[in-house]
């Protein structure tokens, strides 16, 4: 069952528009100026010690200062590799999206999300491809959530001192 199989079997309604494929943030804020909804950049990371998994969903025009959020998770942290994302939420680079942590049956994945995008009133997603977005409703968020047992940690994430604001 694909991810929008599922989201529809649950009532969770969203809008999809398909798109080329996006690499970066640019990529699609450049193809998709006008859609509604706020825009992320999704990060798998690790802690040093490779035990404990986070998906990072942070509004997509910030630069985090890793050393800050590393004190701020307790942690040093660092991308997690290729072949960790595939082994924990089953995607590939490019296609990540809080929409896979449907696939982290066991609860390894803790969700972090930026305060500025879970303040948004819908979130863009990836649905588990980066040839098409989902514009999920906040409420629908929290359904998802809820239904594959994640709790969102949300923080202010830092960022580097030279931050623009968005435009």
């Amino acid at each position: 069952m694909t991810i929008e199989q599922f989201l529809v079997r649950k009532n969770i309604n969203f809008t999809r528009v398909s798109h080329p494929a996006v690499a970066t943030c640019d990529d699609a804020n450049r193809l998709l100026p006008g859609l509604s909804g706020a825009r992320t950049k999704n990060l798998f990371i690790v802690d040093k010690k490779q035990q404990r998994y986070f998906l990072l969903v942070i509004a997509d025009y910030k630069t985090i200062d890793w050393s800050a959020l590393g004190k701020l998770m307790e942690s040093r942290l660092q991308l997690a590799s290729a072949e960790q994302l595939k082994t924990h939420l089953k995607l590939e680079p490019g296609a990540v999206s809080l929409l896979g942590l449907r696939n982290d049956k066991e609860n390894r994945v803790t969700l972090v999300m930026d305060e500025d995008v879970w303040s948004q009133t819908a979130i863009q997603c990836h649905p588990l491809v980066n040839t098409a977005t989902l514009v999920i409703s906040k409420a629908g968020i929290k359904k998802f959530l809820s239904l594959t047992g994640h709790k969102p940690m949300v923080i202010s994430v830092p960022v580097r001192a030279s931050q623009p604001e968005p435009a």
